[in-house]
């Protein structure tokens, strides 16, 4: 598997969610959703997991949309202001209720700590390719010269940091939420060791 053989869907729902995602991301942030649906594309075609590209990969641009300053909710964890997004994006893109409904789930599914492939093959993609870019989780699953590849082409910018600052403000701000366990759990020194930055 190489960067090469990842098919990127061109749909214009693609196109425009890679748009929103550049508009309102910070670099770091915009690679990291790139690489989390290159990661997930991998690992379905490595695995055999059929998966929907279209769906996956706006699901990806949207995933952590919920952290950037314009769509930051007060009063509902970062995922779910995510999924809302991703619904409305969806909605204007003309998608059908059902998919609009499978993007937001999608996005709040990323932050579980399993998705069943079987139930929903772009929530487990998703889960594992943002665990992976994050924290390193299964970084031996993937190619060395895969990984050598993605990096290069979508660099990490210092995401670390900037990633470890969202989820502290988040768990600050909604103790209950998922940002807050994993914040009480030990995230931000799970950053600082991801070899992905070593």
């Amino acid at each position: 598997m190489r960067l090469a053989d990842i098919v990127i869907p061109g749909t214009p729902a693609a196109r425009g969610a890679l748009e929103v995602a550049t508009a309102y991301c910070s670099p770091a942030l915009l690679n990291h959703s790139v690489r989390a649906y290159l990661w997930a594309a991998a690992y379905g075609a490595m695995n055999g997991i059929a998966f929907d590209d279209e769906l996956l990969y706006v699901a990806s641009m949207m995933h952590d949309i919920g952290l950037v300053r314009e769509f930051d909710s007060h009063t509902v964890p970062f995922e779910e202001a995510g999924g809302h997004v991703a619904w409305v994006f969806a909605a204007g893109a003309g998608w059908p209720v059902e998919r609009r409904v499978r993007a937001s789930e999608i996005v709040v599914r990323h932050m579980w700590d399993k998705v069943d492939p079987e139930q929903d093959p772009e929530g487990h993609l998703l889960e594992l390719s943002t665990g992976l870019d994050i924290s390193g989780r299964g970084v031996e699953n993937f190619p060395a010269e895969l990984r050598a590849e993605v990096l290069e082409r979508h660099p990490r910018l210092g995401l670390g940091p900037e990633f470890t600052a969202c989820f502290v403000d988040q768990a600050a701000r909604k103790p209950d939420s998922l940002a807050g366990r994993f914040v009480r759990a030990g995230v931000a020194e799970r950053i600082a060791a991801n070899p992905l930055d070593h």
